[in-house]
């Protein structure tokens, strides 16, 4: 059978001072990718990147754009040294636009545009905040987001593997549930430094916004199917991209629902391009039975390379 490959992308939280440094400075390719950032966005995207420092770089306005820039960057250089096509990609929240530019969707100048303008508004939205639930069984879970409800808002802004959930909400509301969760046996619940309450009805007005913003973008239907975190789904359709971005930055991130469509789709290799490697981790939970890769560093793109010319070589 042959095999299947997707691209996988990370979200916010990833990001690290230095990330793409070095294949910045050996893949010319990558670089393009910096400059074209600095250039487009108008600030040093690149300085962030390498040299931060990490007061800055974890600022949401800085930190999307950052993230996405480096992932593109790395995916880029992959591609320079192994004509390399998945079959599928998918993005962890704002890594959904670098599948996005993967799948040819959309430029990378206008890739960067969006991706600034949503950190924009959503660095720009406070109140709310978001806890980790680690290990809670779904009945836990359900009994938790009733009990936090009867003091405020409170929703499942990602659902990250079968072992981890995100809450977000009312301040008072996440801490309730989190609190009833921890108490009927869930492993633990960890609040999240986080500036607001993302992925929930928070972000509904900057949703709206960023509608009127893309609704003058230049999309184009997709070459490759991109998973989309609002619905778990295999989207093409320029005009569904339009649709579901804006909502994607208030609704719940369906990750592990994405990962199990792929392998029901054939899907038996991932590689996980950007700074990090959390989607590595929550796929060992979510497919344990997949082979995947680590792009996010230069002995790591080599490594993988060298493995994926092997892995193919035997197809």
């Amino acid at each position: 059978m042959t095999k299947k490959i997707a691209f996988l992308f990370p979200g916010q939280g990833s990001q690290a001072v230095g990330m793409g440094k070095d294949i910045y400075e050996n893949y010319e390719a990558a670089k393009n990718v910096y400059n074209t950032a600095d250039k487009t966005l108008g600030k040093s995207v690149s300085a962030l990147c390498f040299e931060g420092p990490e007061e800055n770089l974890k600022q949401t306005v800085n930190t999307q754009p950052c993230i996405v820039t480096t992932s593109i960057a790395m995916m880029e250089a992959l591609r320079s040294e192994l004509n390399i096509v998945p079959d599928y990609t998918a993005g962890h929240s704002l890594g959904e636009y670098c599948a996005m530019f993967t799948a040819g969707v959309m430029s990378l100048e206008t890739t960067l545009r969006l991706i600034q303008k949503r950190a924009d508004l959503m660095g720009a939205t406070k109140g709310g905040s978001m806890a980790a639930v680690l290990n809670a069984s779904e009945e836990v879970l359900k009994a938790g987001l009733e009990e936090g409800s009867k003091v405020g808002y409170v929703d499942v802004a990602n659902y990250n593997s079968p072992a981890q959930v995100v809450i977000t909400g009312d301040e008072n509301a996440v801490k309730a549930a989190g609190d009833y969760i921890l108490a009927n046996g869930a492993r633990r619940v960890v609040p999240l430094a986080v500036s607001g309450a993302f992925h929930s009805k928070f972000m509904k007005n900057a949703g709206e916004e960023f509608a009127e913003f893309v609704k003058d973008a230049e999309l184009n239907d997709s070459s490759i199917p991109v998973i989309t975190n609002v619905d778990a789904e295999l989207t093409t359709s320029a005009e569904d991209f339009r649709a579901k971005m804006p909502k994607q930055i208030y609704s719940s991130v369906h990750w592990t629902q994405t990962i199990q469509k792929m392998v029901l789709e054939g899907v038996d290799t991932f590689i996980e391009i950007g700074p990090g490697k959390v989607l590595a981790g929550l796929n060992k939970k979510i497919a344990p039975e997949a082979v995947v890769y680590n792009v996010f560093d230069k002995a790591s793109l080599e490594s993988t390379i060298s493995a994926l010319k092997e892995q193919l070589a035997e197809v």
